[in-house]
C-alpha cells in the first residue's frame, strides 16, 4: 500500500532551494556538452513524498535489491541515469532521516546473487562512456564518481544483483518478477548528501543512457521502453510511477531532441493569458553553447533561461497589477493577495514542437510562502538561470500531471490529471497491446480501504439499530 504523506518540520528558504537545485545544474550542463520488446504486465513502483519545497520536498520510491531482498528508499530522478544506494562502510552517509524512513545500507557480501562489475565486463563500458564512470586498474573494479558544483557528490563501485519487481496482474499488485541489473554501491558522500533532514538511501536515475534501470530492463525484455509518473501536488503527496505508458485521452506529445543525455524538449514559446511573450525562440534551443529545455523530476523548482525570465515575470505582474501588491522578497518576485487562493493569476502555456502545449495553472508556477498583514504572499516559483542558456522544468511544474516518457517512440507526453486516482497503463508484448489499471492499489485511500470502511459503517449502524430494539 502506498503511503502518501510524511511529517517534515524543517522549513527552508527559497534561496536554499535554489542553491540545492543549483547543485544539479553544473553536471547537467557538463553532460549536455559531452555528447521493443516488453512484458505483458505493468511494473509498479510505490511513490512517497511531496513537491512542497517548504517541507524540503522530494518524491521517492522503494526498491528491493539482493537475495534475500532488502528494501531501500531512493529519490525518483529523471535528470540522471544510474540507480545507486549507500553501501556498508560508507563515509559521510547519513544514519537517520528527517523523512522518518529507516536508513539502510546495501552489503554485497550479504546477497547470494551479488557480483562485482569488473573492468572487462561489457556493462562497465556503458558507464565509462561518460566522465562519471571509469575503471580502477588496481583492483579491476568498475567505479563511478558523481561530483557537483558545490562539492556535493558520491562515489563508489558498480555491482550486479537482483531487483524485485511489483507487477499489476488482474486486480492486485504482487512481487512476482525479478531481474539482474547493474547499480552503484556508494562508499563516500559529500556536501548536501551527508545531511539527514531529507536523507534517502540513494537515487533512482530514470535517464535513457545504457546503465539506467529502464534501459537495462528494456534490453532484457523485462519491461517496456517507456515509463510514466503522476505526482500528487497537494500536501499529502505520493503518486504513481509505472513502467509502461499511461493512457489518457487528453495526452499531448512532443518529440525528444535526439542524442542528448537528458530529456531535452524543443520549447518554442511561452504564452500568458493567450498572448505570446516577446522571447527569441533560440533562447530555448539545445546547442553546443546552450543547454536547452530539460524535464527533471530531481529538481524541486523550475528555472528559465535568463533572456526569458524578465518577460515572463513582467507579463504575470501586468496581468494582476490592479488586484495585487507586487513586491520583491529575497530576490523573488512576489505578490500580496487578499485571497488565499491564486485564482486571479493568469494561465501560462509552454508551447513545444509538434503542437503540444503544457498548460500551467497559477499553482504550477507560484508558491505561497506566508501571510503579511492578513494578505497571502504568493511568489513566482520559476527562478532565473544566468548565463547558462538552460531551462529546467522541475517538480513545481510536473506535479498534478501524467508525464509519459516514450523512449521507444522518442517522445514525451503529458496531461493535467488528478494523481490521487487510478490510471490505465498500456504495455506491448509479442501477444499484442494490453492495458492495466494502476495506482488505485497504491493509494492510501484505496478502494479496498473504502470497502472496509463501508463494511465497518454498516456494521456499526447494525449494532446501533440492534441496541435500539433491545432497549426499547
Amino acid at each position: 500500500m502506498l503511503e502518501r504523506s510524511f511529517p517534515i518540520n524543517h522549513v527552508v528558504e527559497l534561496s536554499e532551494l535554489k542553491d540545492r537545485d543549483g547543485v544539479r545544474h553544473p553536471r547537467i550542463l557538463q553532460q549536455q556538452q559531452q555528447q521493443q520488446q516488453s512484458v505483458g504486465s505493468v511494473v509498479d513502483f510505490p511513490v512517497q513524498g511531496t513537491y512542497d519545497p517548504f517541507r524540503v520536498g522530494l518524491y521517492f520510491t522503494r526498491v528491493q535489491l539482493g537475495s534475500p531482498p532488502k528494501e531501500y528508499f531512493v529519490q525518483i530522478d529523471t535528470g540522471s541515469d544510474v540507480l545507486w544506494v549507500s553501501c556498508a562502510s560508507c563515509e559521510g552517509c547519513p544514519l537517520s532521516s528527517g523523512l522518518q524512513i529507516p536508513i539502510q545500507f546495501y552489503d554485497p557480501s550479504s546477497s547470494s546473487t551479488a557480483s562485482l562489475i569488473r573492468c572487462s565486463d561489457q556493462r562497465c563500458s556503458l558507464g565509462s562512456q561518460s566522465l562519471d564512470s571509469s575503471c580502477s586498474k588496481s583492483n579491476d573494479q568498475c567505479i563511478y564518481q558523481f561530483q557537483y558544483g558545490d562539492g556535493s557528490g558520491t562515489s563508489g563501485y558498480y555491482v550486479s544483483d537482483l531487483i524485485q519487481l511489483d507487477t499489476v496482474v488482474g486486480d492486485s499488485t504482487s512481487s512476482n518478477a525479478s531481474a539482474s541489473i547493474v547499480f552503484g554501491c556508494s562508499v563516500t558522500q559529500t556536501g548536501d548528501l551527508t545531511k539527514s533532514d531529507r536523507a534517502v538511501d540513494g537515487i533512482f536515475g530514470f535517464g535513457q543512457q545504457g546503465l539506467s534501470v529502464i534501459a537495462q530492463l528494456s534490453s532484457q525484455g523485462v519491461a517496456p521502453d517507456a515509463f510514466s509518473h503522476c505526482l500528487v501536488g497537494n500536501g499529502a503527496g505520493g503518486g504513481i510511477l509505472v513502467l509502461g505508458q499511461i493512457i489518457e485521452p487528453s495526452m499531448v506529445y512532443t518529440p525528444l531532441i535526439p542524442s542528448q543525455p537528458h530529456y531535452n524538449l524543443n520549447l518554442l514559446s511561452i504564452s500568458v493569458n493567450g498572448q505570446t511573450l516577446p522571447i527569441d525562440p533560440s533562447m530555448f534551443a539545445t546547442s553546443g553553447s546552450r543547454g536547452g529545455t530539460i524535464i527533471d523530476s530531481g529538481t524541486t523548482l523550475a528555472y528559465l533561461a535568463e533572456e526569458a525570465y524578465d518577460p515572463f515575470v513582467d507579463a504575470i505582474t501586468q496581468s494582476v497589477a490592479q488586484s495585487v501588491r507586487p513586491l520583491v522578497s529575497k530576490d523573488s518576485q512576489c505578490y500580496l493577495v487578499a485571497s488565499s487562493t491564486p485564482d486571479i493569476f493568469p494561465i501560462v502555456s509552454l508551447n513545444f514542437a509538434g503542437g503540444a502545449s503544457m498548460i500551467l495553472r497559477p499553482q504550477d508556477y507560484l508558491l505561497q510562502q506566508n501571510s503579511v498583514g492578513g494578505a497571502a504572499l504568493w511568489c513566482i516559483g520559476f527562478q532565473k538561470i544566468r548565463g547558462q542558456g538552460i531551462t529546467i522544468l522541475g517538480d513545481l511544474v510536473l506535479k498534478d500531471k501524467i508525464v509519459v516518457y516514450d523512449l521507444g517512440g522518442q517522445r514525451i507526453g503529458w496531461a493535467n490529471y488528478d494523481c490521487t486516482t487510478s490510471v490505465n497503463v498500456s504495455t506491448t508484448s509479442s501477444g499484442g497491446r494490453s492495458e492495466y489499471v494502476a495506482g488505485q492499489y497504491n493509494n492510501g485511500n484505496s478502494l479496498q480501504d473504502t470497502r472496509y470502511s463501508l463494511i465497518l459503517i454498516v456494521f456499526v449502524a447494525f449494532l446501533l439499530q440492534l441496541s435500539v430494539i433491545v432497549f426499547s
